[in-house]
């Protein structure tokens, strides 16, 4: 079964991306006519989830390529515009690696005509939004095998269709087992201080009729240790070689929970989440975003304008604590870094 929105699509020579800022309340799109929007789009979360700004960062390349094809100096101000988006979020691999992709491609035709690199450009984006709905897909039937008939499901932030092309990472496990006929219900993490478990992952749990119940962060904890919940499934938005996984904020706090209850807890992410040249968790940028997110609940101020905040987006969760990685190409489970291994070098798991 697929959704019945579109996350993000390329069409009358824009980018239109469901505005995730104002959902639920409003269902709108917005449209990216240049990768300077692009660039605007991913750093303020109109669009967010790791590999949803990969494929949306992807568009912005090519976005850029239409602006400066007829420059002399195209090469170097389709460069500057790379470099540009892939510092519009800091911690998300996929960013770098769909930018790092599409420049490639970029590299192979640089010195064919206007029209062919344009089109050449286009086809890749069109490709790697393709893969990410494929890739998802894959997931979720492979990660489906670890959810048990009749399951009770605690997930973190949004990781459906909204974060990704298509379908979704954790939420595409669930919602494969949820449509293999597996009576599971969800409980969805609120997930401060952006509401994403709220705003997001309610909102596609009640689009799919998935039974599911929202919940404040803090009750997550009561819930694992008074036994209703069976696993954890949630993202990753960075994983180290060592199988370290950076994820919204709050998934270490849950880890550590998981591990002294013993409920198995799992982090699902597409091969291209994974820097297999990141040693260790300890080395994952973490982006600090505005104070005025942790101050305000949307217009409403909740705490005084002056006081100081910590508000880091992600934390990093050791490999420690993490069941299993659930990819595209089957479970990574310990030892991690001998496996993360076997996989950079094309081998099955």
């Amino acid at each position: 079964m697929d959704e019945s929105f579109v996350t993000l699509e390329f069409r009358e020579n824009a980018l239109y991306l469901i505005d995730q800022r104002v959902l639920p309340a409003t269902y709108t799109y917005y449209t990216c006519k240049t990768y300077e929007d692009v660039e605007f789009a991913i750093r303020d979360m109109v669009v967010r989830g790791a590999p949803a700004i990969g494929a949306t960062a992807a568009y912005g390349v090519y976005l850029a390529a239409v602006q400066y094809a007829k420059q002399e100096d195209f090469s170097t101000e389709l460069k500057k515009a790379c470099d540009l988006l892939s510092k519009s979020r800091p911690t998300a691999v996929n960013l770098a690696w769909a930018i790092s992709r599409m420049w490639k491609t970029f590299l192979k035709v640089e010195k064919e005509p206007t029209d062919m690199i344009l089109s050449t450009l286009k086809a890749e984006a069109d490709e790697i939004r393709a893969e990410d709905i494929r890739t998802n897909k894959q997931m979720g039937k492979i990660g489906n095998q670890v959810v048990p008939q009749g399951a009770t499901i605690l997930t973190h932030c949004n990781t459906g269709a909204l974060a990704t092309a298509g379908w979704g990472t954790a939420l595409g496990v669930i919602k494969e087992a949820f449509y293999a006929g597996k009576d599971i219900f969800v409980y969805a993490d609120e997930t401060r201080p952006r509401f994403q478990g709220a705003r997001l992952t309610a909102w596609e749990l009640t689009e799919a009729k998935i039974p599911s119940a929202l919940i404040p962060d803090s009750a997550a904890a009561t819930l694992i240790r008074d036994g209703k919940i069976d696993l954890v499934i949630l993202g990753g938005d960075r994983v180290a070689a060592n199988g370290d996984v950076a994820n919204k904020l709050g998934t270490f706090a849950l880890s550590v929970i998981c591990k002294e209850y013993g409920v198995p807890f799992y982090s699902v992410v597409p091969l291209s989440t994974i820097d297999f040249d990141l040693a260790d968790g300890s080395l994952i940028p973490i982006e600090e975003r505005d104070k005025k997110e942790v101050i305000f609940v949307g217009d409403t101020q909740v705490a005084p304008l002056d006081m100081q905040v910590f508000n880091p987006a992600f934390d990093v969760t050791p490999h420690q604590n993490i069941t299993g990685i659930i990819t595209e190409k089957g479970i990574i489970r310990p030892p991690y870094k001998e496996n993360i291994e076997r996989l950079k070098k094309g081998e099955t798991l």
